[in-house]
Protein backbone atom coordinates (compact mmCIF):
# COMPACT_ATOMS: atom_id res chain seq x y z
CA UNK A 1 0.00 0.00 0.00
CA UNK A 2 1.49 3.56 -0.84
CA UNK A 3 0.45 6.48 1.12
CA UNK A 4 1.24 10.03 0.74
CA UNK A 5 0.43 12.90 3.55
CA UNK A 6 0.70 16.11 2.43
CA UNK A 7 0.62 18.91 5.31
CA UNK A 8 1.38 22.77 5.68
CA UNK A 9 2.64 23.76 8.90
CA UNK A 10 3.37 27.57 10.33
CA UNK A 11 4.81 26.90 13.60
CA UNK A 12 5.91 23.42 13.15
CA UNK A 13 3.60 21.24 14.71
CA UNK A 14 1.33 19.72 11.81
CA UNK A 15 4.79 19.16 10.65
CA UNK A 16 5.30 17.06 14.08
CA UNK A 17 1.73 15.42 13.90
CA UNK A 18 2.90 14.43 10.06
CA UNK A 19 6.39 12.81 10.99
CA UNK A 20 4.73 10.91 13.51
CA UNK A 21 1.91 9.57 11.77
CA UNK A 22 4.33 8.89 8.98
CA UNK A 23 6.47 6.70 11.06
CA UNK A 24 4.02 4.56 12.39
CA UNK A 25 2.67 3.78 9.34
CA UNK A 26 6.08 2.89 8.52
CA UNK A 27 6.42 0.89 11.31
CA UNK A 28 3.72 -1.05 10.46
CA UNK A 29 5.22 -1.91 7.30
CA UNK A 30 3.87 0.74 4.98
CA UNK A 31 5.31 3.19 2.00
CA UNK A 32 5.25 6.27 2.81
CA UNK A 33 5.94 10.14 1.08
CA UNK A 34 5.77 12.81 2.94
CA UNK A 35 5.52 15.99 1.26
CA UNK A 36 4.79 20.12 2.00
CA UNK A 37 1.62 21.37 0.39
CA UNK A 38 3.99 23.84 -1.34
CA UNK A 39 5.31 20.73 -3.04
CA UNK A 40 2.48 18.75 -3.68
CA UNK A 41 -0.18 18.83 -6.61
CA UNK A 42 -3.26 17.34 -6.12
CA UNK A 43 -3.04 15.31 -9.62
CA UNK A 44 -0.73 13.25 -8.06
CA UNK A 45 -2.72 11.66 -5.47
CA UNK A 46 -4.71 9.58 -7.87
CA UNK A 47 -1.19 7.05 -7.87
CA UNK A 48 -1.98 6.45 -4.08
CA UNK A 49 -3.93 4.06 -2.06
CA UNK A 50 -3.95 6.24 1.13
CA UNK A 51 -3.87 10.22 1.25
CA UNK A 52 -3.72 11.91 4.33
CA UNK A 53 -3.68 15.66 4.57
CA UNK A 54 -2.83 17.71 7.72
CA UNK A 55 -3.29 21.64 7.57
CA UNK A 56 -3.76 24.27 10.52
CA UNK A 57 -6.71 26.30 10.55
CA UNK A 58 -6.20 30.34 10.12
CA UNK A 59 -8.00 33.31 11.05
CA UNK A 60 -11.68 32.58 10.68
CA UNK A 61 -11.79 29.10 10.37
CA UNK A 62 -9.91 29.33 7.14
CA UNK A 63 -7.69 27.20 5.43
CA UNK A 64 -3.97 29.20 5.64
CA UNK A 65 -2.24 30.29 2.30
CA UNK A 66 0.28 28.14 1.71
CA UNK A 67 -2.51 25.29 1.29
CA UNK A 68 -4.78 27.54 -1.17
CA UNK A 69 -3.54 26.32 -4.23
CA UNK A 70 -3.40 22.46 -3.21
CA UNK A 71 -6.53 23.00 -2.00
CA UNK A 72 -7.83 24.36 -5.14
CA UNK A 73 -6.30 21.58 -7.47
CA UNK A 74 -8.10 19.11 -4.64
CA UNK A 75 -11.67 20.49 -5.58
CA UNK A 76 -11.62 18.86 -9.41
CA UNK A 77 -9.43 15.77 -8.31
CA UNK A 78 -11.29 12.71 -8.31
CA UNK A 79 -10.84 10.80 -5.28
CA UNK A 80 -12.74 7.83 -5.95
CA UNK A 81 -11.46 4.40 -4.58
CA UNK A 82 -8.79 6.40 -2.03
CA UNK A 83 -9.09 6.19 1.30
CA UNK A 84 -9.00 9.46 3.03
CA UNK A 85 -7.47 10.96 6.33
CA UNK A 86 -7.40 14.42 7.26
CA UNK A 87 -5.51 16.05 10.67
CA UNK A 88 -4.37 19.32 11.92
CA UNK A 89 -3.67 21.60 14.68
CA UNK A 90 -5.82 23.88 16.28
CA UNK A 91 -6.70 26.00 19.09
CA UNK A 92 -9.87 26.06 21.18
CA UNK A 93 -9.37 29.98 22.02
CA UNK A 94 -10.43 30.73 18.74
CA UNK A 95 -14.15 30.43 17.91
CA UNK A 96 -13.29 28.32 14.84
CA UNK A 97 -11.43 25.24 16.17
CA UNK A 98 -9.88 23.11 13.79
CA UNK A 99 -12.22 23.78 11.26
CA UNK A 100 -9.33 22.83 8.31
CA UNK A 101 -9.86 19.27 9.26
CA UNK A 102 -13.41 19.72 8.47
CA UNK A 103 -13.01 21.94 5.28
CA UNK A 104 -10.94 19.11 3.94
CA UNK A 105 -13.01 16.17 5.30
CA UNK A 106 -15.93 17.07 3.46
CA UNK A 107 -13.94 18.47 0.21
CA UNK A 108 -12.82 14.73 0.17
CA UNK A 109 -15.67 13.26 0.93
CA UNK A 110 -16.97 15.30 -2.15
CA UNK A 111 -14.30 14.39 -4.46
CA UNK A 112 -15.06 10.37 -3.54
CA UNK A 113 -12.82 9.79 -0.80
CA UNK A 114 -13.75 7.40 1.74
CA UNK A 115 -13.13 8.54 5.35
CA UNK A 116 -12.57 5.14 7.25
CA UNK A 117 -12.26 7.63 10.77
CA UNK A 118 -12.64 11.04 12.02
CA UNK A 119 -9.85 13.64 11.60
CA UNK A 120 -7.46 13.83 14.08
CA UNK A 121 -7.92 17.55 15.70
CA UNK A 122 -5.17 18.34 18.37
CA UNK A 123 -5.29 21.59 20.47
CA UNK A 124 -1.78 23.28 22.00
CA UNK A 125 -1.12 20.33 23.53
CA UNK A 126 2.55 19.54 24.81
CA UNK A 127 4.92 17.86 22.47
CA UNK A 128 4.53 14.67 24.48
CA UNK A 129 0.57 14.79 24.36
CA UNK A 130 1.03 15.68 21.05
CA UNK A 131 2.91 13.00 19.67
CA UNK A 132 0.83 10.05 21.95
CA UNK A 133 -2.30 11.35 19.90
CA UNK A 134 -0.90 11.12 16.86
CA UNK A 135 0.40 7.49 17.55
CA UNK A 136 -2.96 6.77 18.54
CA UNK A 137 -5.09 8.32 15.76
CA UNK A 138 -2.40 6.32 13.34
CA UNK A 139 -3.11 2.85 15.37
CA UNK A 140 -6.46 3.14 14.94
CA UNK A 141 -6.32 4.48 11.30
CA UNK A 142 -4.07 1.21 10.38
CA UNK A 143 -6.79 -0.85 11.90
CA UNK A 144 -9.57 0.57 10.42
CA UNK A 145 -7.89 0.69 7.15
CA UNK A 146 -6.93 -3.43 7.88
CA UNK A 147 -10.60 -3.89 8.41
CA UNK A 148 -11.75 -1.71 5.13
CA UNK A 149 -9.01 -3.69 3.18
CA UNK A 150 -10.63 -6.96 4.37
CA UNK A 151 -14.10 -6.19 3.65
Amino acid sequence: MNIIIIYTSMTGTTEQMANTIAAEFMKAGKNVVIKDSIEAQAAELISYDMILIGSYTWGDGELPDELVDFYDELRSTDLTGKIVAIFGAGDSTYPHFATAVDILEETAKGQGGRILIDGLKTDRESEDILTSSCRLYSKKLIEALELAWIH
